[in-house]
């Protein structure tokens, strides 16, 4: 069996496998190049400060008048 038998018998499953293989390589590396995943040089401030309230509510007819 050559080179040419093993590529008529399975072009398909080597067409289609090299290709799955290829596309979740690069979903994966969109993935993991998201714009949001970046670390920052900063420490993100924690998720509870940021939505304190220290002053008084700014709309009229806000919860606390």
């Amino acid at each position: 069996m050559g080179l040419a038998d093993l590529w008529r018998n399975y072009k398909v499953l080597i067409v289609m496998g090299s290709s799955l293989g290829l596309i979740h390589w690069g979903w994966y590396h969109l993935k993991d190049a998201h714009p949001q995943n970046r670390t920052r040089d900063a420490l993100p401030e924690p998720g509870i400060v940021a939505f304190v309230s220290t002053g008084r509510p700014s709309a009229p007819g806000a919860r606390g008048e």
